[in-house]
């Protein structure tokens, strides 16, 4: 009986701290040169969707800027801009927006 309190215990403390544990989102402001016709940011939206951890994408075209926010612990600056090199739009970090 005392083990099975005690393990119950530690699983609702556990499943509780990872509860508490919130994603850790950043925002990136990606400079995609490439981006020359109206069709590319379809393209590149698409290319950053698929990576995992990236909760949000907003284009501006006429700037040739992609802003991206994504939750830290799950992706990386440096795997952003692999997908928009990947998709044909090599990109460079333009600025890290602090949450």
């Amino acid at each position: 009986m005392r083990i099975a309190v005690i393990t119950l215990w530690l699983l609702s403390l556990f499943l509780g701290a990872s509860a508490l544990a919130a994603p850790v989102t950043k925002t990136a402001v990606l400079d995609v040169p490439g981006m020359t016709c109206p069709l590319c940011p379809i393209t590149v939206r698409k290319a950053l969707e698929r990576v995992p951890g990236v909760e949000k994408i907003s284009v501006d075209f006429p700037e040739r800027t992609v802003s991206v926010a994504y939750d830290a612990e799950r992706t990386s600056v440096a795997a952003l801009l692999k997908a928009t090199t990947d998709a044909g739009y090599p990109a460079k970090l333009e600025k890290q927006v602090k949450p």
